[in-house]
């Protein structure tokens, strides 16, 4: 299904996080749902964890996928079953589930998209119009908000973002624009929030790539926009492996995408940053 990630790493800090991955399946026991814009192959927990350890991490954050809609059995079962794991649901603002009883079960946040253009968002997905009417009852069960977005589409929002009452993950890197470059004023909207402490930033470099393109040759595309994150506030930097890929074939090695990481960042103490510090206080301790 995806590649083996490389097992000869250099040691990564103990306690370390993915940020960023989602679990399908086994199907017989969670199907999903009729409404969809996919159905992956099966990813199961087994598979997941076999992963972390893999990459020398210990720490994951599920993300639940649209494929699923309201269903949410199988995010809060793997929650459940392993307990140095976090999720994100995707909620509505008519979904009926009570916010207040998620974080106990390993819930840390809800996920919505906003997006330009065809395909923005799709059917189990939740919009930033959500959002804005869900900040309240998200603030008071002590989660916060992840963002699908792009850098066609944050200006538009920032000033929601600045006033939000909880932290705001942005997703894939903001969906920066490799023909605009750095200067794209979308991407300098995002490097504003970013150094205002406004947003945490995920680092999942190939999603912006034409054809989703992993190569290492491919990835020196997106160096500069990696480089720019990192100036603006290594302290509001995660990483996540976006396992398993969806619609990306063939799947990038998880370990080779996790080893240009840290090349680029370069510094031992930054890498240590990203990789522990940062997501534990975000998905472990306490929301600052």
């Amino acid at each position: 299904m995806t590649a083996t990630p490389h097992a000869s790493m250099a040691t990564m800090p103990a306690l370390g996080w993915d940020c960023h991955a989602h679990l399908f399946g086994p199907y017989a026991q969670f199907p999903l749902a009729p409404e969809r814009s996919y159905a992956p192959p099966e990813a199961i927990d087994t598979q997941y964890l076999a992963l972390l350890a893999t990459l020398g991490l210990t720490h994951g954050v599920l993300v639940h996928p649209s494929a699923y809609a309201d269903d949410y059995a199988l995010l809060l079962h793997a929650l459940a079953a392993h307990p140095q794991l976090r999720g994100v649901i995707v909620a509505r603002a008519d979904t009926r589930i009570d916010l207040s009883t998620l974080r106990a079960r390993g819930v840390r946040a809800a996920r919505f998209s906003h997006r330009r253009g065809a395909g923005a968002n799709f059917a189990g997905s939740a919009s930033f119009d959500d959002l804005l009417q869900m900040r309240k009852p998200l603030a008071d069960a002590g989660l916060h908000a992840e963002l699908w977005s792009d850098c066609k589409a944050l200006p538009g929002i920032a000033p929601a973002l600045r006033q939000m009452p909880f932290p705001v993950v942005i997703d894939h890197m903001g969906g920066f624009d490799v023909e605009a470059g750095v200067d794209d004023p979308g991407f300098r909207t995002l490097l504003g929030l970013l150094e205002a402490g406004s947003v945490y930033v995920k680092l999942c470099v190939y999603r912006n790539l034409p054809g989703n393109l992993h190569d290492k040759v491919s990835l020196e595309a997106a160096r500069p926009f990696h480089d720019a994150l990192l100036r603006a506030n290594p302290e509001r930097l995660l990483w996540g492996s976006d396992w398993p890929h969806l619609r990306v074939a063939p799947a990038p090695d998880a370990g080779a995408l996790l080893q240009v990481f840290k090349e680029w960042t370069a510094s031992a103490t930054l890498i240590d940053q990203i990789l522990l510090h940062n997501p534990a206080r975000l998905y472990q301790g306490e929301q600052t």
